[in-house]
């Protein structure tokens, strides 16, 4: 049963990773966000729907069995907390209004299965250090990349619940780039425009392809800890990123991965770094999450009280910073009932590929000089899960 909650919860998570990267990669500039973080604080608030909520929870998380999603989670997080070779937490915490109580079955598989710390807070009237707290505990469970997620006006004589889900990774990469290498070079925006960046530069062997579905090449960089990876997807013109973004919402990393095989490759890389804050409110009422945010809805199985809990926010927070050592990456999922809020915190990579030598010996350039799309994945068996996804589009 662990097996097939664990993979449950994955397939979960990757179907729900791609219908939500279609959504927001729609913007113009970079962005970063962690799937991961979100579906579990949702998942979580799923435990304690019911009626309509509930079934479209469901359909949007790809989740309808909500004691297998529970078990899934459970195997999923106490595996991330000890993969060893790379730091890797993920947590869960929920602030309960201090005149609140939690319905005992609730309380006991957020507890129990989604491993969630539970404190009695007064929100008001001195918002300003109850914003300061829930804060802290986010700096400290994402090493203090993510900061200020809930501002004191967030916190109202409405809010009941602030559910925080915070994810932190740091991971070397197996095969690090030599700084010595690194050195001034062009990413282009365009077929024209272009502007300077510090190119890393590898030559080594690497998991790598090419997807002609896609029409882009594909490398994955492994960190110590080979069961996780950064898996970068780089169209093959420059001015392809936006096609590419359509087409992956159709594409299954877990089949992107089967199909890449090890080989030779000249790797350009640009070192980066990107931040990036979304409200997620629209996103997920364009998946089919708007009854959540509306005034009437009721999460019965939350809390002992006769007053309706709907979503008021959700907000995603994300860093991601690339450079020669390997990634750091964090998140942190919030969400309220009366308010709901989300931060990410994301990662560092490498990419790009093409070309074969002489007719022998195959040699690939992955030339990472233009708009690409990345993902950090956790590998489990035959489960591709997407930790963190992202394109980035341009360089500061």
């Amino acid at each position: 049963m662990g097996d097939k909650a664990l993979a449950y919860v994955c397939r979960g998570n990757s179907a729900f990773s791609k219908k939500l990267y279609n959504i927001l990669a729609r913007g113009q500039g970079n962005i970063v966000f962690s799937p991961l973080s979100a579906h579990a604080i949702l998942s979580l608030m799923q435990q304690g729907a019911a009626g309509e909520p509930a079934k479209c929870m469901a359909n949007t998380l790809e989740v309808s069995d909500i004691n297998l999603a529970a078990m899934g989670y459970q195997s999923l997080m106490e595996m991330l907390n000890s993969i060893d070779n790379v730091t890797f937490h993920i947590a869960n915490k929920i602030f309960v209004h201090s005149q609140c109580v939690l319905k005992e079955n609730f309380k006991v598989t957020a507890n129990e299965y989604f491993l969630t710390e539970i404190e009695r807070i007064a929100f008001v009237p001195d918002n300003d250090s109850a914003a300061e707290k829930i804060n802290q505990w986010i700096e400290h469970k994402t090493n203090k990349k993510i900061k200020n997620v809930i501002q004191p006006d967030d916190l109202t004589l409405n809010t009941r619940l602030i559910l925080i889900n915070a994810i932190y990774f740091k991971g070397n990469w197996l095969k690090q780039f030599n700084p010595e290498f690194t050195s001034r070079d062009k990413f282009y925006l365009n077929d024209t425009d272009s502007i300077d960046c510090d190119m890393m530069y590898a030559e080594d062997g690497f998991f790598y392809g090419v997807d002609l579905d896609l029409d882009a090449q594909i490398i994955k960089l492994l960190y110590k800890n080979t069961s996780l990876s950064l898996i970068i997807i780089l169209p093959r013109s420059k001015t392809g990123i936006h096609d590419l973004e359509k087409k992956l919402a159709t594409k299954d990393l877990r089949d992107i991965n089967r199909r890449l095989h090890y080989a030779d490759v000249i790797l350009s890389l640009p070192r980066f770094k990107v931040e990036t804050k979304i409200e997620l409110n629209d996103p997920l009422r364009e998946l089919g999450l708007d009854i959540i945010f509306q005034n009437q809805v009721s999460f019965p199985n939350v809390l002992h009280s006769a007053a309706p809990l709907h979503v008021s926010k959700i907000i995603q927070k994300a860093f991601i910073e690339v450079s020669e050592v390997g990634t750091e990456a964090a998140a942190a999922t919030g969400k309220s009932l009366f308010y709901l809020s989300i931060c990410s915190y994301l990662l560092k990579m490498i990419s790009d590929m093409t070309t074969s030598v002489d007719g022998s010996v195959e040699e690939h350039i992955f030339d990472a000089n233009h708009p690409f799309a990345f993902s950090v994945c956790y590998h489990i068996e035959e489960n591709v899960l997407p930790v963190f996804f992202g394109t980035l589009k341009t360089l500061t």
